[in-house]
């Protein structure tokens, strides 16, 4: 039986994108990136919000961006290895493989898709994210806080739910990045 987890990267003040709808303000670092990738090679299926889908597809069909180093090779291939089951009510069609379409969130669906997997399920999606929370079906919750602040944008954590967290695990990276591993109580 898989677990469900949240992993997302946020700034310190609690932001995953600006006030301008953009998370280009990340940081590029080889030990982050090779520590993300190693999460992502325990995932057996992610669950996407569209936006957030779209950006990672090009893992898969922009092969230019994996020819560019053994790091992102690495990823780009962990990446396709999962199936992919992307939210949202506007998408017509995927582009990448092992991918399908729900036009809701349901969380009957999800709970029956953790008991039949394998491996963990990763979401991803603030909103997405948000739904799963206020279901009591995210079992984990993995933070990259990044050293700067954004002022304003989207959360990366949902309004109005209230949950116990048990700290598993943390590092810190040199770049002054810190990943926190979360149980959901």
């Amino acid at each position: 039986m898989g677990k469900l987890i949240y992993v997302t990267n946020v700034s310190l003040d609690g932001y995953i994108e600006d006030e301008s709808g953009t998370f280009a303000w990340l940081p590029v670092d080889d030990e982050v990136f090779a520590f993300t990738t190693g999460i992502v090679r325990t995932v057996d299926t992610f669950l996407y919000g569209r936006r957030l889908y779209e950006k990672m597809a090009v893992w898969e069909t922009d092969p230019a961006l994996a020819a560019r180093s053994e790091l992102m090779a690495g990823f780009a291939k962990a990446w396709q290895a999962a199936s992919k089951v992307v939210y949202s009510t506007t998408l017509a069609a995927v582009s990448t493989a092992d991918t399908r379409i729900e036009r809701h969130f349901d969380p009957a669906a999800v709970k029956n898709l953790k008991s039949t997997t394998a491996g963990d399920l990763m979401i991803g999606g603030a909103d997405l994210a948000a739904q799963a929370f206020r279901a009591g079906l995210v079992e984990e919750c993995r933070l990259f806080v990044l050293p700067l602040i954004v002022g304003g944008g989207k959360p990366g954590l949902p309004a109005g739910v209230r949950t116990g967290l048990h700290l598993l695990d943390e590092r810190r990276f040199p770049n002054g990045a810190v990943h926190l591993r979360y149980a959901v109580a």
